[in-house]
């Protein structure tokens, strides 16, 4: 049995990979971004260890998400935005909204967490028409275009998960595109349903095959496949890396 903490588990994706682990006996945890939404995944998913309240939109709401959870075995960094925003967002925080919340946000409880034996990473196909730039993270140049700004939020996932795995050789990280799937975020004409979009985080999570214990890798449907190229590179992680820790205060040790 494994402990596991699922971020953003009260519907969707999340919650079907909370529900298919608790099916098979792992302990899991959820979280939620306020207590509405917290009781709607307790109900979904009643076998569930407990829930965890905190909006990922708050970098002080993260630390306290970070510091209420206990030792997990597994993280699932699933929680994350669309790129339907029809103009360039701030929170109260000062930060671009969809960085903030897919980005900044895994980047922080990563960093402040105890280490788990392993992390996964959700991203989108989409990372492969992202643009990793390390001058502008939070979109502050040029028109607002909020599908690129997701596609880039969902490439600097990768990215983080690469690096995590380079940084941390005693913890298995590895990022996972889930696939088109019939959600709220995915929308009325995606293919895919909600099963297929968890298999792997649960594989990846929970299983002892080989095929699921390599580290830096980029899945989908379990399929090991070649990430935007810009993830691979070194000086993009470290500056990425960098960039977290200044805007966070917390550096990835």
């Amino acid at each position: 049995m494994a402990s596991v903490l699922v971020t953003g588990s009260a519907d969707g994706i999340g919650r079907e990979t909370a529900a298919t682990l608790v099916g098979l006996g792992h302990r899991v945890v959820l979280h939620a971004r306020d207590a509405a939404r917290a009781g709607q995944a307790l109900a979904a998913v009643p076998g569930a260890a407990g829930v965890v309240i905190g909006d990922l939109a708050s970098l002080d709401q993260t630390r306290e998400l970070a510091a209420a959870v206990e030792p997990c075995d597994v993280v699932v960094h699933n929680a994350g935005l669309g790129g339907g925003l029809p103009e360039r967002t701030v929170t109260d925080d000062g930060l671009e909204l969809l960085f903030q919340v897919n980005v900044l946000a895994p980047y922080l409880l990563t960093a402040l967490m105890p280490r788990p034996r392993r992390l996964v990473y959700l991203t989108s196909g989409l990372e492969s028409q992202g643009v990793a730039d390390l001058d502008d993270l939070q979109h502050e140049r040029g028109p607002w275009n909020g599908m690129q700004a997701y596609s880039d939020s969902k490439l600097l996932d990768v990215v983080l998960a690469f690096a995590v795995a380079r940084r941390w050789p005693d913890v298995i990280s590895n990022a996972v595109d889930p696939g088109w799937i019939k959600t709220k975020l995915g929308g009325p004409n995606a293919t895919d349903e909600l099963p297929k979009g968890a298999d792997t985080q649960v594989w990846l999570a929970t299983s002892d095959d080989p095929a699921a214990t390599v580290t830096g890798r980029y899945f989908k449907w379990r399929e090991d496949l070649r990430a935007n190229p810009a993830a691979y590179d070194v000086e993009v992680q470290d500056r990425l890396l960098d960039a977290c820790a200044e805007i966070t205060g917390v550096k990835l040790t």
